[in-house]
């Protein structure tokens, strides 16, 4: 009976580390026209450095959490477990890799140049060998990286440990952007860093949202901090090309960052609108039904009035949700118009620190 229970106990393990005990998540966050939207964590540990997990671990909570592609960006020079787990910086990838593949979670290589400030920490993804990474200069690691190919993100600027009293971009940082050698910088890490998404816009850095997962994920009342990928392909060659075009969008609680070129198809791709026209006249009322496809909780406020017509002042678009408009004609006017148009400020969709997308819904009226 022991003997058969251990046969049990060994075949559910076996599944377990295949990734297939469990149930995989659907994110639903829309395509946009002409790309995919990929969900994208890329930064993260496993026990090859400061990480608690396995690398397959990653991996399967990765296929789990309903994302298309990770990183593994294990430290190059901390590794506090080594005493334990003695192997060269690639292992990680190498063993987390088969398992990638059989879910088909796209799996980036990569690794964490792991330095005080300046310049801090930056990943470096898209790497051929990490091993040619461990360097005494950091501007040798980081030009060996750059010189793989590799897309460089500076982690966590506005990490407290390093930049305790204010967040400031160094001499080092010009330099290393001024050679190639700094591409992306993470807006959120654990907080939203505002001086980040400055520089971002500034100096034109592709905008990044990533877990920085050490201990086991756990995101079961919500989702883990995402970079939204709007690739040409779901490959790593469609990925590498969409983050060097810096066509990304950060993605952390019910928040998303970026450009207006991206939040703004991304925001009427969730949506599903009735375009019967509504043939509005004066002291009428009228409902328009909106439904939100998405997992995105859409709060909105008006910008400016309706021309002909009352609209309300705030709306929230609940995700998977049906939301009535409600439309009343003020003016004789309203029936001869052919469009109405209704500008909102999207409070929870940021292009920078100072503005947030104001997107605009034209409802046909004759």
């Amino acid at each position: 009976m022991k003997a058969t229970l251990n046969i049990w106990f060994l075949f559910f393990l076996i599944i377990w580390e295949s990734g297939l005990a469990q149930s995989r998540k659907t994110i639903n966050i829309p395509n946009i026209p002409g790309y995919q939207t990929l969900k994208c964590d890329f930064h993260m540990h496993s026990v090859f450095s400061d990480g608690t997990v396995w690398p397959t671990v990653r991996v399967q909570e990765a296929w789990q959490e309903g994302l298309d592609a990770i990183s593994i960006t294990d430290h190059i020079e901390y590794r506090p477990h080594s005493k334990d787990i003695n192997a060269d910086h690639n292992r990680s990838f190498e063993i987390a890799e088969p398992l990638a593949k059989e879910l088909k979670v796209i799996l980036v290589r990569g690794a964490e140049i792991t330095r005080g400030m300046p310049p801090g920490h930056l990943n470096a993804l898209f790497i051929r060998n990490a091993n040619l990474l461990d360097r005494e200069n950091v501007n040798d690691a980081l030009r060996e990286a750059r010189d793989q190919g590799a897309f460089l993100i500076w982690n966590h600027p506005g990490w407290k440990v390093q930049q305790p009293d204010s967040t400031v971009w160094w001499a080092e940082h010009t330099n290393l952007h001024k050679n190639n050698m700094l591409h992306g910088i993470e807006v959120f890490n654990e907080s939203f860093c505002p001086e980040a998404l400055d520089w971002a816009i500034e100096k034109k850095l592709t905008i990044f949202s990533n877990s920085d997962e050490h201990g086991p994920s756990n995101y079961n009342d919500g989702h883990r901090p995402l970079t939204l990928v709007f690739s040409k392909s779901r490959t790593q060659g469609g990925i590498r090309e969409a983050l060097f075009s810096r066509r990304t969008v950060a993605y952390f609680g019910n928040t998303l960052v970026g450009e207006a070129a991206y939040l703004n198809p991304l925001f009427f791709a969730s949506l599903e609108i009735d375009n019967e026209p509504l043939r509005l006249k004066n002291k009428e009322r009228k409902l328009i039904f909106v439904k939100n496809n998405s997992d995105i909780n859409y709060e909105l406020e008006l910008a400016q009035p309706g021309i002909g017509f009352y609209a309300p002042e705030k709306l929230s678009l609940k995700a998977h949700q049906i939301t009535p408009i409600e439309l009343t004609g003020n003016s004789e006017e309203v029936a001869q118009i052919k469009s109405l148009k209704i500008y909102y400020v999207a409070k929870n969709l940021k292009i920078s620190n100072e503005k947030n997308l104001v997107v605009t819904f034209s409802f046909p009226n004759i």
